[in-house]
């Protein structure tokens, strides 16, 4: 994964997740262990997910 990025809604400590944007993948890592293992998904499904979260999909 490549240019990986928090939220600008993340508070100035360390902890939220990171995206990385791949060539055929979406990377999602933790920020307080960059080193670690990291999920990745389709970009397709990501997109889903993100427009599901700004549809208020899966609001409660």
């Amino acid at each position: 994964m490549t240019n990986w990025r928090k939220s600008s809604y993340s508070p100035h400590n360390n902890n939220c997740v990171e995206v990385g944007f791949g060539f055929d993948a979406v990377g999602i890592r933790d920020t307080k262990d960059r080193d670690g293992e990291h999920l990745a998904v389709d970009p397709v499904q990501w997109q889903a997910f993100v427009r599901a979260i700004k549809d208020g999909t899966l609001d409660r």
